[in-house]
């Protein structure tokens, strides 16, 4: 359970408390007191109502309860002159008053007096997404899902994707419903796979790069951020070559610019042969221990709801002859030759223990792409996952760089 206000997330679970993304000092009782605040938000909490939950009744001076009321308003900056977080009422007791977030952006109500606060939260997910069909230049539907208002950003398909099933997916859909809070969030399909025509007869970079450019097309988009992720991150550097007047910024997350079998490395080129074996012998099988494997190398830090998440998106989006066809096309991708040729503001993530692709991937494109920012994500997956701290760097600096 997260709870976000101003600059501030509490994040229930580990127990933090962070302004952006630094961890703010606070002791277990003030933490305890702050969540209760504002877990009863919308009504006032009296003295007793304090020493029940935060002292399980035992008797407490009112020097105390004020020092500890006191200490939870200087962890988040609240003046005690103005209080405009925590209010006191003379002789009725105290209440938090700002406005309250979930771990998503989606604002929460007040809960009702006696009701437990998370019966009380929200949907979380955000407007419906419209889901639309567009025709690629050699004749396939691609899915397109498009939500949110404001400047449109493009999301590169990446591996794998669904673009129903990652709305509301344990991975992807905190970073998804955040960024359609405040852009057109349009997302597609890749061919062979999700909403898209399965059965199709070129699956190769190129025809990756003309399926970006499609999209573009069909959205009627003069000017685009691109988000590009994984091998997704090399389609939208591609696409921004060769287009430099249609895009606007690129943001580029566990990128590569050089495929498995491009990287001069026999170690590499054993794993990309590896990789291909376990789709072989798992894939579409819900109990397999490959496609587990498989999985929890992309998220070695993942909940098993979230390595379970990955397996089944897996099976669910693209037949296993589909899959080896994208995976191989992936491991041949090399646009080392494009990266100078970028033009366009640029920010760069990786994850510094990422086992997917190698922390100098990204640092090879961040170097060579001119002007280029680099910003090194705390994490050991390859797609950080919401609830650790490298998550919220990651989604404050895209929002910063976007805002721009």
């Amino acid at each position: 359970m997260h709870f976000r206000f101003g600059k501030y997330a509490l994040d229930i679970d580990r127990r933090e408390l962070r302004r952006d993304v630094d961890l703010v000092a606070i002791e277990p009782q003030v933490f305890d007191l702050l969540v209760y605040l504002i877990e009863h938000r919308g009504r006032v909490v009296s003295k007793d109502d304090l020493i029940e939950a935060v002292w399980g009744g035992r008797i407490v001076s009112d020097s105390t309860l004020t020092s500890r009321i006191n200490a939870a308003r200087r962890a988040i900056g609240d003046d005690g002159q103005e209080q405009r977080l925590i209010r006191t009422l003379q002789r009725k007791g105290v209440r938090f008053v700002g406005d309250v977030y979930d771990g998503v952006g989606t604002a929460l109500s007040s809960p009702k007096d006696n009701a437990h606060p998370l019966q009380q939260a929200p949907d979380p997910l955000p407007a419906t997404q419209e889901v639309t069909f567009c025709r690629t230049t050699d004749g396939f539907n691609l899915a397109i899902a498009s939500v949110g208002q404001g400047e449109p950003l493009v999301k590169a398909a990446n591996w794998l994707t669904h673009v129903e099933y990652d709305w509301k997916s344990p991975v992807w859909s905190q970073l998804l419903h955040r960024l359609a809070e405040r852009h057109r969030l349009i997302r597609y399909d890749g061919r062979g796979t999700g909403l898209s025509d399965r059965d199709v007869d070129d699956i190769s970079f190129e025809a990756f790069v003309r399926d970006l450019a499609s999209v573009i097309e069909a959205s009627a988009l003069k000017s685009v951020a691109l988000l590009g992720i994984s091998q997704g991150a090399a389609v939208a550097i591609a696409y921004a070559v060769r287009h430099p007047e249609r895009v606007s910024k690129l943001v580029l997350h566990g990128a590569y610019a050089e495929g498995r079998n491009r990287r001069g490395s026999s170690a590499e080129a054993e794993m990309a042969r590896a990789f291909i074996a376990i789709m072989q012998q798992g894939w579409g099988d819900e109990h397999s221990a490959f496609m587990r494997a498989f999985s929890s190398v992309y998220l070695p830090g993942g909940s098993p709801e979230q390595i379970k998440w990955f397996c089944d998106l897996q099976r669910f989006t693209a037949s296993a002859e589909n899959a080896i066809r994208i995976r191989s096309a992936c491991d041949d991708i090399d646009v080392v030759d494009l990266l100078p040729q970028v033009k366009v503001p640029t920010l760069v993530f990786h994850s510094r223990n990422d086992s997917v692709v190698p922390f100098e991937q990204g640092r090879l494109i961040a170097s060579a792409i001119p002007g280029a920012r680099f910003v090194t994500l705390e994490s050991d997956n390859h797609m950080v996952l919401p609830g650790e701290p490298a998550w919220l760097k990651l989604v404050s600096e895209i929002e910063s760089f976007l805002s721009e």
